[in-house]
């Protein structure tokens, strides 16, 4: 049998230097803080109006909630301010102008997505599914978020994409979120803390506390021990978090961008992965590396609606490396995971809890010349009757990424049944540049019909979509 059909749809993802948000600037040393602040109270009436004004129409049009972002950054300074000192509303925002900048979230890059079904699926044509795609968008200091699109597919593979708004927007944390005693204790013990030192406080919260009880207990606290662990246990804690969007916001519009310390170089290659419990719930979760610039930890995203989050650290021996892709259902009563634990090869992973992962078997390892270096997954596994789809991507010589798939047995997912001998997808002559060359990669791909859809990154730089059929896969996987 020949190489399979591919047929990519022409639609070509780029980044898009217009696309900005506003972040706090705040410069470091309270001295320098408090000159500024003096400088702009200092002004006349007339003249913080003037400048505001000016502000105004210059980056008004380009944000969809400038007012709601200074009313953020002034609150973050206003500690700085004397308690008995009388602010205008027009400083006020003028003050959070000073401490704001722009930030162009996906200047470098707008690559590695993933496609799920979407959970709104009312007034789409008969045969076609509404989806949505996420991407992994960097912007100055390779820093990463995600951003997300939508549209309309039909079963014979013809796209129609929703209008991009020109707004993007962060979500609002929520705040003195609620965590649970026995898996903030338990991921202390997997990082080596020494948890004795910290029985006092244990025993002082209760099985779930809020933020705001934590930290109170860790204030107060006069052991020496519970006082030198207090960062690390916040810092986890912090790490743990839920995010809103708004409700008129515009699926095109919200970003997840980074909100905790473990995150503060980025949100690496979310899998998404629309989840069915045996009770008919669905939820979509996402598995995403946490980067702080000098360790990842990967992390999981719930959400059942693309507007309320949950982000909650992973936690285990085994999940520990980057690329975790969940199955879209429990299999056997357990939660199935593949992953590369070791940088090199394919495994796979089973728990009764999603959040721990305390086993792994190796599922398969490099066998083709196109992945000799390393073989990983291309997000969740795929069910048809035949058995799990995985797509995969291979490394082979000058550092060349190619997609490829396996098959695994349906009852037993620890079971290769099938793959293909050759790539799926390489990049073309016109895909290999980019900010990583010779790099084709995906984060997740659904089926429709008879298509296999593969969203794929091009060179981390680009993206698009390719198809292939379900059925020649299948068969070429098979025979």
């Amino acid at each position: 049998m020949g190489k399979l059909n591919v047929r990519r749809i022409g639609k070509i993802f780029r980044p898009d230097p217009s696309r900005v948000i506003i972040k706090s600037h705040i410069p470091s040393g309270e001295g320098r803080i408090e000159n500024i602040i003096t400088r702009v109270l200092n002004l006349s009436d007339e003249e913080a109006h003037k400048i505001l004004q000016d502000i105004i129409e210059d980056f008004s049009g380009r944000h969809k909630n400038i007012w709601d972002a200074l009313d953020k950054h002034y609150n973050r300074i206003k500690k700085h301010i004397p308690s008995n000192q009388r602010i205008s509303d027009t400083k006020r925002a003028l003050l959070g102008a000073y401490f704001s900048q722009e930030y162009t979230v996906q200047s470098a890059a707008f690559f590695n997505p993933s496609i799920v079904k979407h959970p709104d699926q009312t007034q789409v044509p008969e045969g076609s599914i509404r989806f949505i795609l996420s991407f992994r968008a960097v912007g100055e200091g390779h820093l990463s978020s995600i951003e997300f699109r939508g549209g309309i597919v039909d079963k014979e593979g013809n796209f129609e994409f929703d209008e991009v708004s020109p707004f993007v927007e962060r979500a609002v944390a929520v705040n003195n979120p609620v965590y649970k005693k026995d898996i903030l204790f338990c991921k202390l013990d997997e990082m080596h803390e020494d948890c004795s030192s910290l029985s006092n406080l244990k025993e002082q919260l209760s099985d779930e506390f809020n933020l705001s009880e934590l930290r109170a207990l860790l204030n107060i606290s006069p052991e020496k021990k519970i006082h030198d662990l207090k960062d690390t246990v916040l810092w986890l804690a912090e790490s743990n978090y839920e995010l809103q969007f708004k409700i008129d916001q515009k699926l095109s519009e919200r970003i997840v961008f980074p909100s905790s310390q473990n995150e503060s170089n980025g949100i690496e290659d979310a899998r998404f992965v629309r989840f069915k419990y045996d009770d008919g719930e669905i939820v979509y979760y996402a598995t995403y590396t946490a980067y702080n610039g000098v360790k990842i930890l990967p992390q999981i995203l719930e959400t059942k609606d693309f507007f309320n989050y949950k982000a909650i650290t992973l936690n285990g021996e085994y999940a520990a490396n980057k690329g975790m892709a969940l199955f879209p259902k429990k299999i056997n009563g357990k939660y199935m995971v593949i992953s590369r634990v070791d940088g090199e090869n394919l495994y796979i992973m089973s728990s009764e809890n999603i959040h721990f992962w305390e086993t792994a078997q190796i599922l398969r390892r490099p066998k083709y010349d196109w992945e000799f270096m390393q073989i990983g997954n291309c997000g969740s596994p795929i069910e048809t009757d035949k058995g799990w789809i995985v797509l995969t991507h291979g490394v082979g010589p000058m550092r060349k990424y190619c997609l490829g798939a396996i098959l695994l047995d349906l009852e037993d997912p620890a079971k290769v049944i099938g793959a293909t001998r050759e790539p799926i997808l390489e990049p073309l002559e016109s895909e290999r540049n980019g900010y990583v060359p010779n790099v084709v990669y995906s984060c997740g791909g659904i089926v429709h019909g008879d298509n296999l859809i593969i969203p794929y990154a091009m060179s981390d730089t680009n993206s698009g979509i390719a198809l292939v059929s379900v059925k020649e896969l299948l068969d070429y996987m098979l025979n």
